[in-house]
């Protein structure tokens, strides 16, 4: 009769009847959990002669890493008051945190977009900063700070920022007077100036051709940044060349960038290039809301690189408002529906998408696998920010961060660290 001593006293989780997705399969087996991690059940029934302390019936779902979003401006359908301002100013039960509005407490705004973000799946994220002057990523930036997912909330893996390094001519929704150029003091100097300390920075988006930009990739490399390219009119070569200098990474692929042309397919000719050093990918943001790509875009980015897609909402702080006007950034955006426009123009402005909606879309416009839409929501972009060994997996030792869903993948309940987080009430499972 096995014993349920173990070399660690803490209780263990088994979760049964499920369908998981291991090694880019979905296979019908259990999952053991102890202390946050996965395990592995041979090594706990050979070696410690362990069993479960408690059992979880998944009622059949289909379990899956916890989604990762990489750009997410704001939070959806909530809002804090950055501003301190008197809360019946706001729409009746609208609220919207924007990450690139200073305040005295931005940490209780990221904690509530946290919080928020778990009913869409989502246990891990890299809150984005829009173009802004230097005085607020310098008030901002310390703010953010990198942490685990708990009880309450997803995982914030650092700052995602986005501009102000950037092509004026593809600028999409960044405020033209605050973009910087690269200046002949070298991008130490000028990302310093601009954004002070790196320390809670993940991922920086800039433009490659400008003057310095191919250093300034460079550098941030070296401090262990993920470099993107985007809001760029680079050329195929120009993008090759920071690739080669360590980017990584292509910003919302075919929005803000020169459109493919058959001699010279820009950035876009990333996903076939030859000149990729040997043994990297190229990986590349996918706002799959049905609106800032066609689907038969979709369809040609994922025929033609599939390993390197990363699907992001590139969502904002109106996302749930009601129609009009309302703000991202140092921006005015108007809202028309499912669309976001900067205010006065036909400028597309972040999407109002949720990262379930866009795992949803993206598997039904291009007629991927499910394994493909789901590991494009995790595995991908935990890849691109070099963390695959802890998330956007369940292999074993690996964070127990995951979601379970239904058959047209409806995120059914969230967990972190194998606790669950958020569940789907009674009455919504009915509709």
């Amino acid at each position: 009769m096995p014993s349920n001593k173990s070399v660690s006293e803490a209780p263990i989780t088994q979760l049964i009847n499920c369908r998981i997705l291991r090694e880019h399969q979905i296979q019908r087996e259990d999952l053991w959990v102890r202390e946050g991690k996965i395990l592995d059940p041979e090594k706990l029934f050979f070696d410690e002669r362990a069993y479960a302390d408690e059992r979880v019936d998944c009622g059949g779902a289909i379990l899956a890493p916890g989604f990762i979003d990489v750009q997410i401006n704001g939070e959806d359908r909530w809002h804090l008051s950055v501003r301190r301002r008197r809360t019946d100013a706001f729409p009746a039960g609208g609220f919207g945190v924007d990450f690139s509005r200073p305040s005295d407490d931005v940490g209780a705004g990221v904690s509530l977009v946290a919080r928020k973000l778990l009913e869409h799946g989502v246990t891990s994220f890299c809150p984005t900063l829009v173009t802004s002057p230097p005085h607020v990523y310098h008030e901002i930036l310390p703010q953010i700070k990198i942490q685990d997912g708990g009880p309450h909330s997803a995982g914030v893996l650092g700052v995602h920022l986005e501009g102000p390094f950037i092509s004026a001519e593809k600028k999409g929704a960044h405020p033209e007077r605050f973009l910087r150029g690269f200046s002949e003091r070298g991008a130490a100097a000028d990302l310093g100036e601009v954004y002070g300390a790196l320390d809670n920075v993940a991922l920086v988006t800039l433009a490659p051709e400008l003057e310095g930009g191919t250093a300034a990739v460079g550098e941030l490399c070296r401090r262990g940044v993920t470099v993107s390219l985007g809001h760029s009119v680079a050329n195929l070569s120009q993008a090759e060349d920071a690739v080669c200098c360590g980017a990584s990474f292509i910003t919302h692929l075919f929005n803000a960038m020169l459109p493919f042309h058959h001699r010279d397919p820009g950035i876009v000719g990333l996903l076939t290039s030859e000149r990729i050093p040997p043994g990297r990918t190229v990986y590349y943001g996918m706002i799959a809301d049905g609106i800032h790509t066609n689907p038969a875009a979709l369809r040609i980015a994922h025929r033609a690189h599939p390993a390197g897609l990363v699907l992001v909402t590139d969502a904002i702080a109106a996302m749930g408002l009601p129609p009009g006007r309302h703000t991202l950034g140092q921006q005015e955006v108007e809202i028309c529906g499912l669309q976001v426009f900067v205010a006065g123009t036909r400028t597309l402005s972040g999407s109002v998408a949720s990262m379930d909606m866009c795992v949803r879309h993206f598997r039904q416009a291009t007629g991927c696998s499910v394994e493909a839409a789901l590991e494009a929501a995790s595995l991908h972009p935990a890849q691109l920010l070099g963390i695959s060994q802890r998330k956007g997996t369940l292999d074993f030792g690996a964070d127990a961060d995951f979601v379970l869903l239904d058959d047209d993948l409806n995120v059914k309940a969230t967990f972190i660290s194998g606790q669950e987080v958020w569940k789907k009430s009674p009455k919504e499972q009915q509709k």
